[in-house]
């Protein structure tokens, strides 16, 4: 960094140039005395501005009126000395609130500057601009509005958003498509660029800084074309942390081979306990979170250590298979989240191809205290050829220390919402204890519904649940499962089958539902809470990834035995195992019946005709 501490001397000789001082005659170390009020005039103007321009942190707040912390010192004077800035950080940080910051010091004190910010959505990148009417609230000195040449809100509201400085400078944004490739820029910001496609960033965002930013004096002959007057433009990079098959990745790489090489790259990553040092979060909301029994680890080490995640060699299932199989956009939610969504065609009707299945996996009796009880929806469509089921996982419940009788309750309200045609039951420890009450009948005072009792389908497989069938009155609905090594081999290998081939989809990650949600203006209109109700299905799937990919295969000379990391757990795994294998039993069911088909009576014929002569 020291390297880019240029002299003093130098760089305000440099302004001098800009100002045009040198082109008046007027030598800069000539006596104050000597000159006249305009010159003096000029000559401080010179002064401030290569000072300011050396330590932006400085011009924030004498000029802005806005103080900051030690961090944000950096990181401002890196972002106006470096070519290249990546920027990682945890959440609640401030990350786009500092280059918001920094876009504006960059605006006042190089005239004419152009800043572009680019993001996944253009609704990311319009966080950027939404955050400087926070910034003219915080100055005390009320300069930056006086710098913006018209109504920051009104500029907001229109459809080419934007802000536009007296002196020539603005910031738009830009959605990142191919329809962006006429815009040219200065300063280009990639806002979340983990999102944004790496092909578009190299062929359509880069190609944004053509020209560099154009003061006066290099229109006059004796400047112009010398390389030591032209800037370099600059690219700033901002998100948090991802897994380490995504681009950013790589493109980190980069960033921190060339810094290490002493070029104009810089890269850094600010973790959540500088946020506490900070005083920028609470350190006890952050505790309890971290203390949490469903916290997603994955999505704390991304969002919160600022570290990428890369699966271990021994990782059974693998981070980049399940990236691609998650692609449903839309949950099937219970009664009463249904009755809260305004926009009907979001639901989706049963057809008579699918199957809907309830797989439940039960917590242990006496199991770790961090034991759940999950419920995952699984939907099977028949394929074109009516031979084979794609399974879409459209809904995760998960509930801990829950008397069993309620949890058949539970049981028995999802099958009823979901239009579930079978419940797979996991009959070890506590599972067996909610049979017992599924096989009765259950009076739901609430709804005040009876449910009729429901049976095994496979009770031969083991005589001691006859125990339990006590009513004259049952469906057979419950496949239940006894899991042994042999069971746990064949579900781990069938599972891996399916995501392979992309027989299988899951809810697509929480944060691009949070964006797609957030179109809806009935998500808009809900309280915070009913806004986290909508979400947990994803975030429950996000869960679902994080376990799966902790799962390591153990050596075994017969069986694929797939065993949690320490402190770890695997309910929601298993509990898509039971239903994903189930389903391809069905499917054995479905091969038979179109072998058993008559051939004959596919086609249609006439009795001929015979002609005599």
């Amino acid at each position: 960094m020291s390297r880019h501490l240029e002299n003093f001397e130098v760089k305000r000789n440099k302004h001098y140039k800009a100002v045009g001082l040198y082109n008046k005659g007027i030598n800069p170390n000539k006596s104050h005395e000597k000159l006249t009020k305009s010159e003096r005039l000029m000559q401080g103007v010179a002064e401030w501005t290569s000072f300011y321009r050396s330590r932006p942190d400085i011009f924030v707040e004498d000029y802005l009126g806005i103080n900051l912390k030690p961090f944000q010192k950096i990181l401002l004077f890196v972002m106006n000395h470096y070519n290249y800035t990546m920027f990682f950080a945890c959440r609640g940080l401030g990350k786009t609130w500092l280059t918001a910051l920094y876009c504006i010091v960059r605006c006042i004190l190089y005239p004419g500057t152009k800043i572009i910010v680019a993001s996944g959505t253009t609704k990311q990148a319009m966080e950027l601009i939404e955050k400087i009417p926070e910034l003219i609230n915080l100055s005390s000195t009320g300069m930056i509005e006086r710098e913006i040449d018209g109504s920051i809100r009104t500029s907001m509201n229109t459809s080419d958003p934007n802000v536009i400085f007296w002196n020539g400078s603005w910031i738009k944004i830009t959605a990142s498509n191919q329809q962006a490739r006429s815009k040219r820029a200065n300063i280009l910001i990639v806002d979340e660029f983990r999102l944004v496609d790496p092909l578009i960033y190299r062929n359509v965002l880069r190609r944004f800084l053509a020209v560099s930013r154009q003061p006066g004096f290099l229109r006059k002959e004796e400047y112009r074309g010398k390389k030591e007057y032209m800037e370099r433009n600059q690219e700033i990079f901002l998100t948090s942390p991802y897994y380490k098959y995504n681009w950013a990745y790589a493109r980190y790489l980069v960033f921190v081979k060339a810094m290490l090489q002493g070029k104009g790259y810089f890269v850094c990553g600010l973790p959540y306990q500088f946020a506490i040092k900070e005083g920028l979060t609470n350190e006890e909301q952050l505790i309890d979170e971290l203390q949490e029994e469903d916290i997603d680890t994955i999505g704390w080490q991304l969002e919160m250590d600022c570290l990428f995640f890369g699966e271990s060699e021994k990782a059974y299932f693998k981070t980049e298979e399940l990236k691609d199989i998650r692609k449903i956009a839309f949950p099937i939610y219970d009664r009463e989240m249904q009755n809260i969504i305004k926009n009907k065609a979001l639901f989706e009707k049963k057809s008579v191809n699918e199957i809907r299945i309830l797989s439940c996996d039960i917590a242990l009796l006496g199991g770790d205290q961090n034991d759940s009880s999950v419920f995952t929806l699984i939907v099977g469509k028949k394929t074109a050829n009516g031979v084979r089921y794609k399974r879409y996982v459209r809904n995760i419940v998960s509930c801990q220390g829950i008397h069993p009788e309620t949890q058949a309750l539970m049981i028995r309200r999802l099958f009823d919402d979901y239009e579930c045609d079978y419940i797979v039951l996991d009959i070890r420890g506590n599972g067996i204890s909610i049979y017992s009450y599924l096989c009765r009948k259950l009076y739901d005072n609430e709804r005040k519904i009876e449910y009729m009792p429901f049976y095994s389908m496979n009770e031969f497989n083991d005589p001691k649940l006859a125990a339990y069938h006590m009513e004259e009155e049952y469906e057979k609905r419950i496949f239940t499962v006894s899991p042994d090594e042999e069971l746990n081999h064949d579900i781990a290998l069938d599972l891996k089958d399916k995501i392979i081939n992309k027989r299988i989809e899951l809810l697509i990650p929480k944060e691009d539902a949070r964006e797609l949600l957030s179109q809806e203006p009935w998500f808009n209109k809900l309280s915070p809470e009913e806004k986290a109700d909508f979400l947990l299905p994803y975030m429950q799937t996000n869960l679902l990834q994080t376990e799966m990919v902790l799962l390591e295969r153990q050596e075994h000379p017969r069986y694929i035995k797939l065993k949690e990391q320490a402190g770890k757990r695997k309910d929601r795994y298993s509990s898509l195992a039971y239903g994903n294998y189930f389903i391809s039993i069905l499917e054995k069911d479905l091969t038979k019946k179109v072998k058993d088909v008559d051939i004959s009576k596919l086609f249609s014929y006439r009795k001929p005709q015979i002609y005599k002569k």
